[in-house]
């Protein structure tokens, strides 16, 4: 039996949003989902426990950082990422492609691959697609990602197309050269906000019957409203029976405007990188604990919120360890927002098997934290 299966067990009346099981060698993933990065093989401030008890099903790593430091060797080891990172739960690892063309001062990229140098030393790296998956293999997560080119916003359509045509081409070639079965290889869509290249990256890439497609290029600096104009036929043309995986998105408005596209997975690496700014997502907007109204409020972060943080302490307290810059005020708003998103994930489940999603959406788009994300 193959390892990776994925199933719809609901669908909306009235949305393209479903629920579904995506089976791995180390879990059943629940749909709709998000995901928390931990980018080092480690979510910032956050225990593999603390994350299992506020309902992470999966996390990711990324391949460019680990593959610098400490390397995809070390990790291999040490008997691959689960047991490197004491998590049993599924893993994702990104390719790390976008961090090559984003985080490299200099990028000299051609068709067989892209040179690059270490944010950590400077030192000189080639990767070609083949390398990449060397690379991913070695790190054994469950999902890893084909190499490709993530071009930013605005960009040129010509950039933009040969990103495309590029990412097509390497993502042959990943599938080509990847071997391990206990591993799903994921394609990836691009194209910008340009509707026909979407689809010529969509056509070009079902030809090549992935397990999963993430949707890439987004959350790049385009607007709002046209990131999610130009999803909607994305996934409309996706495989219904494939996971859909949304890259970089984790804004709770958009995860659930997404949701109702039909998209099933989210990741990002807002809800921690707020929090250790001192903020805290809340069904109210977000908050700024540094602000001084927050000194002597003695009410829970988010009235409506069960997580462990809204059920133990209080709103003054958490902006003391802010305003101190004490590390559990982090570990604490990191918690907190990781929770927001999840259970956010779950109620859409919920209200999708139930079919009511409509009607959820419509509530959370009238609601006074809507327009604040």
């Amino acid at each position: 039996m193959h390892p990776f299966t994925f199933t719809i067990s609901a669908t909306d009346r009235t949305t393209a949003a479903r629920a579904g099981l995506f089976a791995t060698p180390h879990g059943v993933v629940p749909t709709p989902l998000f995901m928390p990065v931990g980018t080092r093989a480690t979510v910032k401030g956050v225990t593999a426990d603390q994350l299992r008890d506020i309902g992470a099903h999966i996390v990711l790593a990324n391949t460019y950082h680990l593959f610098l430091r400490p390397g995809a060797e070390v990790v291999a080891e040490a008997g691959g990422l689960h047991r490197f990172m004491g998590w049993d739960r599924p893993i994702l690892t990104d390719s790390g492609g976008f961090q090559v063309f984003s985080l490299a001062e200099t990028v000299d990229l051609t068709d067989d691959g892209v040179a690059f140098r270490s944010i950590l030393d400077g030192t000189k790296h080639f990767w070609t697609p083949e390398d990449n998956m060397v690379v991913q293999e070695a790190l054994g997560a469950d999902i890893i990602m084909q190499l490709d080119q993530c071009p930013p916003y605005p960009a040129e359509r010509s950039f933009v197309a040969e990103a495309v045509r590029r990412s097509a081409e390497w993502a042959v070639r990943c599938k080509a050269a990847h071997t391990r079965g206990d591993q799903a290889l994921f394609g990836i869509v691009q194209g910008g906000v340009f509707p026909d290249l979407r689809a010529q990256s969509v056509a070009r890439l079902v030809e090549l019957d992935f397990p999963g497609y993430g949707i890439g290029g987004y959350s790049v600096g385009e607007p709002h409203d046209l990131m999610l104009e130009s999803l909607a036929p994305v996934t409309d043309a996706l495989p219904g029976d494939r996971p859909r995986y949304l890259m970089g998105v984790g804004n709770p408005t958009t995860m659930l405007e997404a949701i109702g596209l039909g998209v099933d997975l989210f990741d990002c690496v807002l809800p921690t990188r707020t929090a250790r700014m001192g903020t805290a997502f809340s069904s109210e907007g977000r908050m700024n604990l540094r602000n001084a109204k927050y000194a002597r409020d003695l009410g829970p972060l988010d009235p409506g919120c069960s997580c462990p943080v809204c059920t133990t302490y209080t709103r003054a307290y958490l902006r003391h360890l802010v305003s101190s810059k004490e590390m559990l005020g982090s570990t604490l708003l990191s918690i907190h927002n990781l929770h927001l998103l999840l259970d956010l994930a779950r109620r859409a489940r919920l209200a999708i098997e139930a079919g009511t999603f409509a009607a959820f959406l419509a509530e959370w788009r009238t609601g006074p934290g809507a327009d604040d994300y």
